[in-house]
């Protein structure tokens, strides 16, 4: 098993399991919880692009703050732009 990796069932299998990392278990629980939550609701902005948002944001400042402010370490790190960074700390009233 690889770093920061666990092993989880499938759905609906708990006798299978796959191997993720953290992160992806930290996702696929979430997910899965709040698709338990809404049922068949619909979600109106649709499901890919609410998780983004919910998730992009954080990321960028965390990435941020480990370091300490530098957008260009925290762009190379993401692997985007430094100008996409900007843009996206913008969007999101980081800066």
């Amino acid at each position: 098993m690889g770093v920061n990796a666990v092993r989880l069932p499938h759905a609906g299998d708990e006798a299978e399991t796959s191997t993720q990392s953290v992160l992806s278990e930290c996702v696929t629980r979430t997910v899965r919880r709040y698709l338990d939550d809404i049922g068949d609701t619909e979600c109106s902005e649709g499901l890919f692009s609410l998780v983004m948002s919910e998730v992009e944001a954080p990321l960028l400042r965390e990435v941020l703050a480990w370091h300490e402010g530098n957008q260009s370490r925290a762009a190379a790190a993401l692997g985007i732009n430094r100008a996409t960074l900007r843009k996206k700390l913008a969007l999101y009233g980081i800066i």
